[in-house]
């Protein structure tokens, strides 16, 4: 018979108990001294806490007990019963603003090298997720809402087999025993919380349970689930944590541990466990050393200088702030922050400029996030109150292909916009580089069209509200360090209730990517975005702007220029020399007829966004574009209507709400 070994008392009143092969208690009460498998950015703090990462933007950490632990009493036998129970606390610079999430893991390995971060959570990559051969059991606790794993929200708990799509999940909470009512947690609230995984081995079924650190276990757990572990784990498997971080600097912590095979995990005395860090930063003093001065004359004058510098610190970091935005909160920066993140705008920050404004590159001094500020001039009130309500909405979007709008600053007759930094800039700088210089290959360019086309996707159809970004272009899509494709600029967005009426506004974009329709009547639709979106298509594949001069210096515009090699049965002559000639014809010619069908000037003959993805995906056969449904030119169309392509470019600074009529 096999004795269970003691808790062994060690540094600072912490506790430590190991679990034997035949699967004895393990309990961890803090981890000093403790001997875990750790990589990535896991470690453990002086104080004792597991932190399994540490504040860096898109990294991985994993902690692993050592030694592997058999799940079976024989070979080919079922999975026993176990029971675990943990205590976390996530933590960001943002309390409303966390990425990604941790995990629970059971797996048949320690090595997750390959795994990535993000919405990955540091389990596996875009190849092996889903693979049956993946043999891993995972609760996760998952503070982002990843549409490509179904999500529900941003903020819930799941059951994973060898899937980042979960098998069951659920909105973070608790049952009250009491009165059996749902209570809502907030897995990044900053507050230690306890999670308990248990499965009957008997029974197949999978319990998870989670409360808050000074609530008792409920008898009720959040996610109960039917699944047989028995054709999932390998003989022997590894017991531990796994977590990422994504564009948020976040911090995941785990406290204590505890659990066992075939009973109850021990209790965990959280009396015992380590202190998370206070919420937030101390604020560095900004005094300014002063020379105690000597005789009256001296005090006059220190004084006198102290006043003119106050002043002219409080005017240089000076705000516009009303009542209304109280309710922003968090979505809100100070401009003091801002000033200090772009080193006071300096030119040698600019990543961009247009009519909107500049566009500055910035670190945050708190959280050291790497964020584009985008300064915009504006002198009307009017509308403003519901531009900034559109701006903290379309803050809540969470997409792989959309650049994260973190919130706003407002100055008098300044508005400051606060985007994710994307690494490798603008999708134009590449398409109209040098000739000497990097271009994308087909592979990487079709692979942007797609990611913006699920983008749009997700703001036309599957978001709480329809959003009209109103300004796609080359110039407006940015690339990430892993060269994804991002949709950013929400400037001009436009967002209403499903199924309601769209309004007619002030015309805004940028001429070549205009419809029609948007010229003439000034309703914009998600057809508009349909229509632009095609030119993009075209620009992509063609590496030519949509509107330009010819060597005669005559207007081309690139559809109809696309449409004359269409119809003469040369699509292929279209595609941009710069390739010399590598590309995937068949992708080539499904994204030029997908441009010139969404670049039509009647909607009803342009596709919506889930038919374009369904094309792209080859789910659906691109239907065959007839000469008489394509006998058009735009060139004409946009002279007729009075417009000359080369002097109608309107921007956020010119022609948006925040001048008047949004």
């Amino acid at each position: 018979m096999k004795f269970f070994l003691p808790c062994l008392l060690v540094s600072f009143g912490l506790h430590l108990a190991t679990i034997s092969a035949d699967g004895n208690p393990l309990l961890y009460l803090g981890f000093s001294s403790t001997n875990l498998s750790m990589d990535g950015t896991a470690t453990i703090t002086p104080s004792g806490l597991l932190e399994l990462t540490n504040g860096i933007v898109n990294r991985k950490g994993h902690a692993f007990y050592p030694d592997p632990l058999s799940f079976r009493k024989s070979h080919n036998g079922k999975v026993q019963s176990f029971s675990v129970s943990f205590v976390f606390g996530i933590r960001s610079s943002y309390l409303s603003m966390t990425q990604h999430g941790l995990a629970f893991v059971v797996a048949p390995s320690k090595n997750f090298s390959d795994a990535l971060a993000n919405q990955y959570l540091g389990l596996t990559n875009t190849v092996k997720n889903g693979n049956p051969k993946n043999h891993f059991f995972a609760v996760e606790l998952d503070t982002a809402l990843s549409i490509e794993f179904k999500d529900i929200d941003a903020n819930h708990v799941g059951i994973n087999i060898n899937d980042l799509n979960s098998i069951e999940s659920s909105s973070a909470g608790y049952y009250d025993d009491k009165s059996d009512s749902f209570q809502n947690l907030s897995l990044n609230s900053g507050d230690a919380m306890q999670v308990w995984v248990d499965y009957g081995g008997e029974a197949k079924q999978i319990n998870v349970t989670i409360a808050p650190l000074e609530k008792e276990k409920p008898v009720r757990p959040l996610i109960s689930k039917t699944h047989d572990l028995s054709m999932v784990l390998q003989e022997p498997a590894y017991i531990g944590f796994s977590s990422s971080t994504g564009a948020v600097n976040s911090r995941h912590y785990v406290l204590g541990w505890s659990f066992s095979m075939n009973r109850s995990a021990p209790k965990i005395d959280t009396t015992k466990l380590p202190k998370l860090p206070p919420k937030g930063q101390k604020p560095q003093s900004k005094l300014l050393d002063i020379i105690l001065p000597i005789g009256t004359a001296t005090s006059i004058i220190v004084m006198g200088a102290i006043i003119i510098l106050l002043l002219r610190r409080r005017l240089r970091y000076a705000e516009l702030k009303e009542d209304w935005e109280t309710e922003f909160g968090p979505h809100r920066f100070s401009y003091k922050d801002l000033y200090h993140a772009t080193e006071g705008f300096q030119n040698k920050n600019i990543l961009g400029a247009g009519g909107f404004g500049k566009v500055y590159k910035g670190i945050l001094p708190s959280s050291k996030l790497n964020v584009a500020v985008k300064r915009v001039s504006h002198e009307s009130r009017q509308g403003m109150k519901e531009f900034i309500a559109e701006v903290v909405s379309i803050g809540r979007i969470r997409h792989r292909n959309l650049v994260q709008l973190l919130g706003y600053c407002r100055r008098k007759g300044e508005l400051l916009l606060v985007y994710d930094y994307m690494s490798n800039g603008s999708l134009d700088n590449y398409l109209y580089c040098e000739e000497n210089n990097p271009t994308l290959n087909w592979a990487q360019r079709f692979w942007v069209i797609k990611g913006i086309a699920s983008g749009l996707l997700y703001l036309h159809e599957k978001w709480e509200k329809v959003v009209i970004h109103r300004d796609i272009k080359a110039s407006n899509v940015l690339l990430d360090s892993e060269m994804n494709g991002r949709l950013g600029d929400f400037g001009l967005a436009r967002l209403y209730d499903h199924g309601t009426d769209l309004q007619t506004t002030h015309v805004v974009g940028t001429m070549g990517y205009l419809a029609p329709e948007l010229v003439s009547t000034g309703k914009a639709s998600p057809l508009t975005d349909v229509f632009a979106f095609g030119t993009f298509l075209l620009e992509v594949t063609c590496g030519k702007r949509p509107v330009s001069n010819d060597t005669d210096y005559n207007q081309e515009v690139l559809v109809d220029w696309v449409l004359e090699h269409w119809r003469k049965g040369s699509l292929t002559e279209t595609v941009d020399t710069r390739l010399r000639g590598y590309y995937n014809v068949d992708e080539a010619c499904l994204v030029l007829k997908l441009g010139l069908l969404c670049s039509h000037p009647f909607t009803n003959v342009r596709p919506n966004m889930h038919k374009v993805m369904q094309y792209l995906d080859c789910d659906l056969p691109l239907p065959e574009l007839t000469h008489a449904e394509m006998s058009f030119s735009m060139l004409t169309l946009m002279q007729g209507e009075g417009f000359d392509p080369y002097t109608l470019s309107s921007s956020i600074g010119t022609g948006s709400g925040i001048s008047g009529g949004r």
